[in-house]
C-alpha cells in the first residue's frame, strides 16, 4: 500500500482553506481565464487560485494576500483540464517515467498505466517501491492489475497468485482489473478471475475488457460477469453495440489500430451523438505514433470530424475521471481538484503552449522546462542491464518443425507447412522465410521454428523485446543470428540487426532489456532507424515493435511461440513443447 493513505494531510487541507481567508497567498493566479467549465458545458471566465499542487478556488474573487504569488493575465488564454491517458501500456521500448515526461509536453498529465512488465519481471516489494516514487514526478500515475500473462508462461501460477492479484488490487494507485485478454478462460469456468473481479467491484474499482469482435451476446455476458468499459471497437456498428449493452467505450487511435478517424465517421453515419459514455485512448503506441502528438492528436481528429468541441475535451479528461471515480481529483477545473491545466492558443488547437501539472510548469510558451522529470535510479527497483550467463550456439540453431509461423499483418500469424529445406546454415534471400527462435532470457529452454512474411533479405535480428521478456531471434543466417544474440547481450538488452558480421543497426534497452532509458525524443530516431533497415529487408507492416512484442501473445490468433512451445490460440493446446537446453 501507499505510505501516505490521503492525497493531502491534514495540514494541507488547513492550509487550503487559509488561503481563502487571506491569511495564506496562493502559489499561482490565473487571472481572467476563459476555461472548459464542465458542470455547465459552456466555456467561462473566472480566476482560478492554485495553491501548490491545487486549485483551491474558481470564481470571480480575486485573492488579497499575493505574496510570493504568480500572477498570469489570462485574458487571451484559453484553458482545460489536463488530458487523461486510459490505456497506457508504459512499456513500448520507452518507460513510465520517459513516456510521462514526454506526454506532459502534449498536454496528457495523468497516465492510467498496464502493470503487465512490472508484474512478470519484478518482485511485488521492488513494484510498489517504484510505485511509491514514481508520485513525486509531475504527471499523476495510476495502474491497472492484470489477470493473467497474455501468454503461456511456464510459471503463470506464481506469478498471478491470488495473494499477488490481490495485493495489486487493494493497492491505493490502482484503479481497475484488466484488461481481460483472458477473457475465453472466464466464459469456460474461470472462478479464480471471476472472484478477482468480484474483488475489484467490491473495492470500488472498475474492470476493463479486451473484447476484438465480439458478438453482442458474448459483450451482454461480459457484461454480467463484471466487465464495464472496452476499447476494442474498430467500427461504429461496433461503439453503438458496446453503448446498447451499457460499456464505456474507449476509442482507440494507436500504431496498431488507427481507428478514430473511421470510428467517427461511421458513428455520424449512424446518428451517434451522445458522447459521456466515450473516452479516447491510445493503447501503448509506439514511440513514433507518438511525433503526431498523444491524446491532444485524438482531440484534434475529433473537432475536425465534427465532434463539438467540449464534448471532444470531455472524452480526454472528465469522462474518464468519472468513470474512474477521481473527478473530485482530475478531469475539470473546479475548487479542490489536481492543478493539471492545459494552456491553449485556441479551443480548435487542442496541442498546449503552456502545461501545469500538479501545479508545476512542466512546459511553458511552447519550450519544455528542463528538470521537470529527474532521472530515477532504475536499479533500486531491480530494472538492471540484462546479465546473460550462458552461451548462444550452433546448437541451438537446429530447424526441424514441420510447420511454422506466417504473418497475416503485423500482429496477426497462421500456421504454414515448411516446404523449404531449413537444415543449412543458411537461407536463400529470394523467398521470405526466416529461421525463427523464441529461447528463455535464462538459457533454459528454447524453440525453433520458421517465420513466413516477416522479411526477405534479413541476415540476423536479436531481441530482447518481447512480451515474455524472452529472446527473439529472426534471420536468414546463423552465424550471424549469433553475432547479433552476443551484440545484444553485450548491450545488457536491446534489438540489434546483424549482416556479414556487421552491425547494422542497434537499439539497447538498459532496463532489464525490455526498456530504454533515453528520453523518448531519441528513442524515435533509433526506431525509425530500426523500421527503415528492417523495411529495406523486406519488412512490409507498420509496426515491427508490436510484431515483437506480440509473437507471443495468445490474446490474438492463431498460432504463437510461446514458453510452453508452439501454441495453437483457438484450441488452447500446446502443439510442439519447447525443448530444454
Amino acid at each position: 500500500m501507499l505510505e501516505q493513505r490521503y492525497r493531502w494531510k491534514n495540514k494541507h487541507l488547513r492550509t487550503h482553506v487559509s488561503v481563502l481567508d487571506g491569511k495564506t497567498s496562493p502559489t499561482i493566479l490565473l487571472k481572467n481565464a476563459l476555461y472548459l467549465n464542465q458542470t455547465f458545458k459552456k466555456w467561462l471566465r473566472a480566476n482560478i487560485w492554485i495553491y501548490e499542487d491545487r486549485i483551491v478556488y474558481v470564481g470571480e474573487n480575486l485573492p488579497t494576500q499575493l505574496e510570493n504569488c504568480e500572477v498570469i493575465d489570462c485574458t487571451n488564454e484559453i484553458i482545460v483540464p489536463g488530458y487523461i491517458e486510459p490505456h497506457a501500456h508504459p512499456f513500448q521500448l520507452y518507460n513510465p517515467l520517459t513516456l510521462a515526461a514526454y506526454a506532459s509536453q502534449f498536454g496528457t498529465t495523468t497516465l492510467i498505466n498496464d502493470n503487465m512488465a512490472l508484474i512478470l519481471h519484478l518482485e511485488k516489494g521492488e513494484a510498489f517501491t517504484l510505485l511509491k516514487d514514481l508520485r513525486s514526478i509531475p504527471t499523476t500515475m495510476y495502474w491497472w492489475s492484470r489477470f493473467d500473462s497474455q501468454t503461456e508462461i511456464l510459471n503463470e501460477e506464481e506469478i498471478f497468485s491470488h495473494s499477488n492479484v490481490k495485493s495489486w488490487l487493494e493497492h491505493d494507485a490502482v484503479l481497475q482489473g484488466g484488461e481481460l485478454t483472458g477473457w475465453p478462460k472466464l466464459l469456460d469456468g474461470d472462478d479464480m478471475m471471476l472472484h478477482w473481479i468480484q474483488e475489484a467491484k467490491r473495492m470500488r474499482k472498475q474492470i476493463e475488457g479486451h473484447f476484438p469482435g465480439a458478438s453482442e451476446k458474448t459483450l451482454a455476458k461480459m457484461m454480467l460477469l463484471g466487465a464495464e468499459c472496452d476499447h476494442e471497437a474498430m467500427t461504429g456498428e461496433e461503439v453503438y453495440n458496446r453503448l446498447m449493452q451499457g460499456y464505456m467505450v474507449s476509442l482507440r487511435h494507436s500504431s496498431i489500430r488507427p481507428d478514430l478517424p473511421n470510428i467517427l465517421d461511421d458513428m455520424k453515419r449512424l446518428g451517434i451523438d451522445a458522447y459521456d459514455r466515450l473516452m479516447f485512448n491510445t493503447d501503448g503506441a509506439s514511440s513514433t505514433f507518438y511525433e503526431q502528438g498523444v491524446t491532444d492528436a485524438m482531440i484534434r481528429i475529433a473537432i475536425e470530424k465534427g465532434v463539438p468541441a467540449i464534448d471532444a475535451y470531455n472524452m480526454a479528461t472528465v469522462n474518464i475521471a468519472r468513470y474512474y471515480n477521481i473527478d473530485h481529483l482530475h478531469g475539470n477545473i473546479a475548487t479542490g481538484r489536481v492543478a493539471n491545466i492545459n494552456f491553449l492558443s485556441s479551443i480548435e488547437n487542442p496541442t498546449p503552449v503552456s502545461v501545469l501539472a500538479k501545479g508545476k510548469w512542466v512546459k511553458r510558451d511552447g519550450q519544455r522546462v528542463t528538470g521537470a522529470y529527474p532521472p530515477i535510479s532504475w536499479d533500486e527497483y531491480g530494472l538492471k542491464p540484462m546479465e546473460l550467463d550462458w552461451e548462444l550456439t550452433l546448437d541451438d540453431m537446429q530447424f526441424s518443425m514441420p510447420f511454422g509461423i506466417k504473418m497475416e499483418n503485423a500482429v496477426i500469424t497462421k500456421p504454414y507447412s515448411i516446404s523449404i529445406d531449413a537444415s543449412a546454415d543458411e537461407l536463400p534471400m529470394n523467398h521470405d522465410e526466416c529461421f525463427f527462435t523464441l529461447i528463455d532470457r535464462n538459457g533454459k529452454w528454447r524453440i525453433n521454428t520458421l517465420l513466413k512474411g516477416f522479411a526477405t533479405t534479413l541476415s540476423a535480428l536479436a531481441s530482447s523485446y518481447s512480451s515474455t521478456g524472452d529472446i527473439i531471434l529472426i534471420g536468414k543466417n546463423k552465424q550471424d543470428m549469433v553475432h547479433a544474440f552476443n551484440r545484444m547481450r553485450e548491450l545488457g538488452g536491446g534489438i540489434v540487426m546483424v549482416e556479414e558480421n556487421q552491425v547494422v543497426c542497434e537499439l539497447p534497452l538498459s532496463l532489464h532489456g525490455i526498456m530504454s532509458n533515453l528520453p523518448i525524443e531519441e528513442l524515435i530516431s533509433q526506431e525509425k532507424r530500426l523500421l527503415i533497415e528492417l523495411g529495406e529487408r523486406g519488412y512490409t507492416f507498420s509496426d515491427p515493435i508490436y510484431s515483437l512484442a506480440f509473437f507471443s501473445a495468445t490474446h490474438l490468433p492463431y498460432i504463437r511461440i510461446t514458453p510452453r512451445g508452439m501454441y495453437d490460440v483457438m484450441n488452447k493446446t500446446v502443439l510442439f513443447p519447447s525443448i530444454m537446453r
